[in-house]
């Protein structure tokens, strides 16, 4: 399997295991889908973690470009009249440097992949420093290996303009964080980036430029504990105002209807070292992004004080019940405060908002979601609805009421039944066990 295959496989892969599997055995399927994620993961991070390493020599033949990076694209296509979906995948290990060029004052990094597509980073330098001007990413709407259905041949480009400038000259650029450019239907995700442009004397540098993301970020591990309850009693209760409810839509693209649409007032608690604050998101001065997907869909919302992501999935893996069901599956958020230090959070094991797809979730009541042990979220009057909207209005809602109720309807109905069995089972035993005592009496 080619390495291109191999980054597609394992994104849709499991949604083709756990989502489109008929389960005539729910505990096989949940061990066979527990294997392949298993076997994914491992092979996921054996692969990616040699990320995508190249080197450009002049024509001296001596080093004059470098780079060891991963990047994500998700690019948002059109499958037929008014449909689209979203495809992710990765830039591979395996590229080739055709193109990139090593001058003075320019160069230009160039790494083709696949069928046609192409990812370029366009330097420049004045005397001290470098940064980088844009970067180009073209993909070839023709490949079926990627884009599935594609009703376009074409070849189309997007070109970002990325904040990666006063690199000294002799250093490297050093980027552990996530760098999010948006343009629009593709997003490019880069991170974990190491960058060297105009390298001198034909090795690269020991000296590093690190970003200003590295510098002021604390990252928080991510955690696997979600709960819809009160939140921790080292966390007091807000005193802020009730947040402004926001009113939230993506659209495929200008000239059609919202595909996801969501609205709620949203609250932050976080730490700050022993310190704990809260912050409200300000709809007004928010901007809205994403993308609507087959089986994921994704709402990006980005303040100057708060930037998150609400990834929604359709179905759980290899459920029966509610495998017609859509849920918030991850979360990333970061907060940027006056005062102190960025603050990032992820959790990506989350099972909430579940409804019917087809139907939206409401809670009017105040949700409290931990989603790690120092960022919390409130949300007010939230109504979401992910997939099947339809004519841009929200479709039926599921209440979040029913969730501590709805949850045990099964669980009693099966308790009852098997003890109604249970009971049938020795009263069938007694009556027979009488019958053959009396029979033995009667023969004697």
């Amino acid at each position: 399997m080619r390495a291109r295959e191999l980054h597609i496989w394992k994104v849709a892969e499991v949604e083709r295991c756990c989502f489109r599997v008929k389960c005539f055995g729910y505990q096989v399927i949940m061990f066979w889908c527990a294997f392949v994620v298993f076997f994914l993961a491992l092979g996921n991070e054996l692969h990616l973690s040699h990320a995508t390493e190249v080197s450009v020599n002049n024509t001296e033949n001596k080093l004059c470009l470098y780079a060891n990076l991963m990047v994500n694209f998700s690019v948002t296509y059109e499958v037929g009249v008014n449909k689209s979906e979203t495809v992710l995948f990765v830039l591979p290990g395996n590229v080739t440097t055709e193109g990139s060029i090593c001058n003075n004052t320019t160069s230009t990094l160039k790494l083709g992949f696949g069928d046609g597509h192409s990812w370029a980073v366009d330097f420049t330098k004045d005397n001290k420093t470098y940064q980088v001007d844009s970067i180009v990413f073209t993909y070839n709407l023709n490949d079926s290996s990627i884009f599935t259905n594609s009703t376009s041949n074409e070849t189309k480009s997007v070109t970002a303009k990325p904040r990666i400038t006063n690199v000294g000259v002799d250093t490297y650029y050093s980027c552990k964080s996530e760098n999010v450019q948006r343009v629009e239907s593709v997003t490019q995700t880069l991170y974990d980036v190491t960058l060297q442009a105009f390298v001198t004397n034909g090795s690269k540098s020991d000296t590093d430029t690190v970003c200003t993301a590295d510098l002021t970020s604390t990252t928080v591990a991510p955690t696997t504990t979600v709960t819809t309850t009160a939140a921790p009693t080292s966390t007091p209760t807000p005193t802020l105002p009730t947040p402004t409810t926001g009113n939230y839509s993506i659209a495929p693209d200008f000239n059609s209807t919202a595909c996801l649409m969501a609205t709620f007032g949203l609250r932050i608690g976080f730490k700050q070292g022993d310190k704990v604050e809260t912050i409200n998101l300000v709809p007004s001065a928010t901007e809205v992004g994403g993308a609507c997907g087959v089986n994921s869909s994704i709402l990006i919302l980005t303040s100057d004080t708060i930037d998150i992501m609400f990834t929604f999935s359709n179905g759980f893996p290899c459920s029966l019940q509610d495998s017609k069901k859509f849920h918030l599956h991850a979360l990333n958020v970061t907060v940027k405060p006056a005062t102190g230090v960025a603050v990032v959070a992820a959790n990506t094991n989350m099972s909430i908002w579940v409804a019917a797809v087809g139907s939206s979730y409401m809670c009017n009541k105040e949700q409290t979601l931990t989603v790690t042990e120092t960022l919390t979220l409130y949300t007010f009057k939230l109504r979401v609805q992910p997939f099947g909207v339809e004519k841009g209005e929200f479709a039926t809602a599921e209440d979040c009421g029913d969730d501590t109720t709805g949850s045990w309807i099964v669980p009693i109905a099966v308790g009852v039944a098997l003890a109604v069995l249970i009971l049938i089972v020795l009263i069938t035993y007694f009556i027979g066990r009488k019958r053959n005592q009396g029979s033995s009496y009667e023969h004697f």
